[in-house]
């Protein structure tokens, strides 16, 4: 009897030690190779309000809270820049009821940021052709800025009515009109003056991303910081944007503390 009881105790301790051993430990991100700049074009919430059959609108909802949780985070992990793609120029040519709600929605969650965000010491401002956002819309995002203008934690640089090939052009035409006017020489358009004339160049230094997420599982960018994302790290992802949260990011940050950038060079 006794054997027996010491063969059943062999056992269930040999069990217990092959189940921890084939347990996967969980995956810790190393904080001294965490991107300093991510960006994000956060696609995919109209498809997710239509597999639930549910109005755009309930999707963009269903975004904002997304923003929310990956700003959170960011802040968290130590992030430096977060700059995410909320409306671009080609945009506009959706239907005028879901541009029009789109309005409303960014003016409402500015105003809301207003009260938490300046306490939260995010820096929160916009890219992008404001002159085509409505009047109310573009004083609450200068009321913003401006409140939040002398927080030092997470910088936050929302694209709106954005187009990066509209940047770059928009660039150059100032710079030219410099050359024109005698202010500068040809010789001095390079590419770091083209740099500072971008609207991301707010940012300062850590301007360019180091990490790009595209949410939905589409695999193109879209006419988002073409300029700037010349050496980013690029990573598409099956998940819509509402469903993209905590583990989500982790996995992509996780992937990208995997890759090699080398910039051209050997290491």
């Amino acid at each position: 009897m006794l054997a027996r009881f010491e063969r059943m105790n062999h056992m269930i301790i040999w069990s217990n030690l092959v189940f921890y051993k084939i347990q996967p430990f969980e995956q810790e991100l190393d904080p001294s190779r965490m991107p300093r700049h991510v960006a994000i074009i956060m696609d995919g919430n109209s498809r997710w309000a239509e597999r639930q059959g549910w109005p755009a609108s309930v999707g963009h909802e269903a975004g904002v809270r997304a923003l929310k949780e990956v700003v959170k985070l960011s802040q968290k992990w130590g992030i430096e820049v977060l700059t995410v793609f909320a409306f671009s120029t080609e945009n506009w040519l959706r239907p005028k009821t879901e541009v029009g709600f789109l309005m409303e929605l960014f003016e409402r969650v500015f105003q809301e940021q207003l009260n938490t965000m300046p306490d939260e010491n995010i820096q929160v401002h916009c890219v992008g052709d404001l002159s085509m956002l409505p009047a109310s819309l573009r004083k609450m995002i200068a009321t913003l800025e401006e409140a939040t203008q002398h927080n030092t934690g997470l910088k936050l640089s929302v694209a709106v009515s954005y187009s990066g090939r509209q940047d770059i052009v928009g660039a150059c035409q100032r710079l030219m009109a410099r050359v024109q006017n005698g202010e500068m020489s040809p010789s001095d358009l390079t590419e770091a003056a083209i740099d500072e004339e971008l609207k991301t160049s707010w940012v300062g230094e850590g301007r360019n991303p180091d990490l790009l997420i595209r949410t939905s599982g589409e695999q193109r960018i879209s006419n988002f910081m073409l300029w700037e994302t010349a050496y980013s790290e690029f990573l598409f992802v099956d998940s819509l944007w509402p469903d993209f949260g905590e583990a989500q990011l982790k996995d992509a940050l996780l992937e990208y503390q995997k890759r090699n950038r080398r910039f051209g060079k050997h290491k």
